[in-house]
């Protein structure tokens, strides 16, 4: 390493009990990758400034700093992030640094490039060696002990975090979007905390998708006297997008959860933010079910309106929306109305086995819009009568409910809660898809497909329509009567006298 380069890293290492003023001298601001930014945003640095006077104060220096921060959307959560793993590594000889978050993917396309960005940007960068799932310092005798490294949590092996000592030096545990970790996480990660004489930092940022679990526990239940908790609105925070919070607000509402979890920094009144939360769906995609013999069989179908979204149509017998496979089809064909009437024309006509029972179709439910009328007409003229057409902009016949779709998506959760579903990738997102806006009479209500393409759209997802979870939803538009079971006579009496 250069002469400049340690003097430099020297300068910034007398920061050892001062993160924010390590942030302040170490990096370029106003310059370069941070031209538009004068120092860290204002909750940012009271952040900082409190991991600083933890540490600067004897009494607390040796006790765990623990800090949870529940937030809207684009706070700038994975930035303080990496600003903290920034003064830890350059500041204390030895330190250890370990950063979990949900999925592997949020570690390696968030979570890392930001850590990248500030490293790079750095007066010290020449400091460390970089890659996408650790950070080292440059010295071949510190190499393997002073370093920051990258791990997706696994609930199955809860014990590849127990590893993180440190006695003596300095700890730091970051767990990014910390309200989808399990439990068994959180109780692995207090064993880091039992190090004499050594500093140690634990922080837990992410956005409050949940209404119970360790992380609403911490910072709004139950055990947020052990933790300096942070919840920050987005409206609040310097450089959000205020136009786009704007629009959320109008569109769902203030006290919808879509907003409260992504604006407001608050958990969603419901379990969960998602209108289907991911356990329901985990739970139902592995149960396994069986039916009664005179269970009816009946079929939804969702048309597409082309582009990526797939015509989709999903078989229930009862319990069981496993056993037939659903048929897909792709939007490029709904021009042409003579294939999807030849696809449902065979639906129709089919023998199917659920359960060792063979079964022909008993009710098959369109989807009003599109298509569906000349198929419809179609498909009559060709002799099939169990056919039913669905508006979903039609009056609810449940109360509870705003439109004909909020009430078969209500009817949909509440058979989740025992029925079983495939493993299709496709039908878990979907069902995930939908949230619930603001309705002044208290009734469910999703947003609409419109506002949830939009929203999606944003995020980069191409295909945003939830073909497979409606066409499954239109299987719940009308209870079918059992099937008719054909009972064989019972055999007449022999006479006594043969």
């Amino acid at each position: 390493m250069q002469a400049e380069q340690l003097e430099i890293a020297a300068e910034i290492a007398e920061f050892y009990h001062d993160p924010f003023g390590a942030v302040m001298v170490g990096f370029p601001w106003g310059d370069s990758e941070l031209a538009e930014s004068q120092g860290p945003r204002n909750w940012q640095r009271e952040v900082l400034d409190y991991i600083g006077s933890h540490l600067s104060n004897p009494v607390t220096r040796h006790q765990p700093c623990r800090i949870a921060i529940s937030s809207g959307h684009d706070i700038g959560k994975s930035s303080l992030i990496a600003m903290v793993t920034w003064w830890a590594l350059s500041t204390f000889e030895d330190c250890r640094v370990n950063i979990t978050a949900n999925t592997d993917n949020q570690l390696k396309t968030k979570t890392s490039p930001e850590l990248a960005k500030w490293f790079r940007a750095a007066y010290n960068s020449e400091c460390f060696d970089k890659t996408v799932t650790s950070i080292k310092v440059i010295d071949p005798k510190h190499y393997e002990t002073h370093r920051c490294d990258l791990l997706a949590w696994s609930e199955d092996n809860p014990a590849a975090f127990a590893g993180l000592h440190n006695k003596g030096k300095r700890i730091v545990f970051i767990v990014d979007e910390a309200s989808e970790v399990p439990q068994t996480i959180f109780d692995t990660m207090e064993g880091v905390m039992l190090d004499e004489g050594t500093e140690i930092i634990v922080i837990v940022p992410g956005n409050p998708t949940r209404n119970k679990g360790p992380f609403y526990d911490i910072v709004f239940g139950s055990r947020r006297h052990r933790w300096k908790t942070w919840t920050i609105d987005s409206r609040s925070v310097e450089g959000t997008n205020k136009q786009q919070l704007a629009e959320w607000e109008q569109d769902y509402g203030e006290d919808s959860d879509f907003f409260r979890v992504r604006a407001r920094g608050l958990p969603p009144v419901a379990e969960s933010a998602q209108f289907i939360d991911q356990d329901l769906i985990d739970q139902a995609q592995r149960r396994k079910v069986t039916v009664l013999a005179d269970e009816p069989l009946v079929a939804g179908v969702d048309f597409a309106w082309g582009g990526a979204d797939d015509n989709v149509i999903r078989f229930r017998c009862g319990l069981d929306a496993s056993s037939i496979k659903p048929i897909k089809i792709k939007g490029e064909f709904t021009r042409d109305p003579a294939v999807l009437t030849g696809k449902l024309a065979d639906v129709l006509s089919a023998t199917y086995i659920v359960n060792g029972t063979a079964r022909k179709l008993a009710m098959l439910f369109l989807d009003s819009a599109g298509i569906a009328a000349p198929v419809e007409s179609r498909l009559r003229q060709l002799g099939h009568k169990n056919i039913v057409t669905v508006n979903f902009g039609a009056h609810s016949p449940s109360e509870k409910c705003a439109y004909f779709r909020d009430y078969i998506w209500q009817r949909l959760k509440e058979w989740l809660r025992d029925g079983a579903i495939d493993q299709d990738a496709g039908l878990a997102s979907d069902l995930s898809k939908p949230v619930l806006v603001s309705d002044k009479l208290n009734r469910v209500k999703l947003e609409s497909k419109e506002l949830m393409k939009k929203r999606l759209g944003k995020l980069g997802l191409e295909r945003c329509s939830p073909d497979d979870a409606d066409a499954l939803a239109l299987t719940f538009a009308m209870t079918i009567a059992p099937a008719p079971q054909s009972v064989a006579p019972a055999p007449k009496p022999k006479s006594v006298w043969g």
